[in-house]
């Protein structure tokens, strides 16, 4: 399992906005993606999901840009990888219909408590934590 572009770099496009974070103060995109070696088409795409799904909000104007639409210690990780990467899928058998070998797989136990290992982490995790943790590590 490997996370997309669109997952790491959304992410570290959110984390400019969250290092900014006034509330009322939006960035340009140009900015967010010089920041942090973006293609700014990409992540115009990128933004419209995020957007859409109701995480950041687009201000219009020569001072417009975007800013995240809840403070960020409001807004977690899951709910970013949600957005830009779907569910997340540890293994086939987990999904959709029933699998033919719950029963004799010897390995189903594990993949459950990985991928609920993983919603654990990412459902506690939010942006505003990810900041905090690196600064702590400077």
């Amino acid at each position: 399992m490997k996370l997309s572009t669109k997952t790491r770099y959304g992410l570290r496009a959110l984390l400019e906005l969250v290092r900014q974070y006034d509330g009322r103060t939006p960035l340009s995109i140009t900015d967010i993606a010089s920041k942090e070696n973006i293609s700014e088409r990409y992540l115009e795409q990128l933004f419209l999901k995020l957007r859409r799904d109701g995480l950041i909000e687009s201000v219009r104007g020569p001072q417009g840009g975007y800013l995240l639409s809840r403070a960020p210690m409001e807004i977690t990780v899951a709910e970013v990888v949600e957005v830009l990467e779907g569910n997340i899928q540890i293994a086939d058998c987990l999904e959709g219909p029933e699998c033919m070998r719950e029963s004799a797989c010897p390995a189903r136990k594990l993949w459950l408590r990985l991928r609920d290992s993983i919603d654990n982490v990412l459902v506690s995790t939010t942006l505003k934590d990810l900041i905090e943790d690196h600064d702590l590590q400077k």
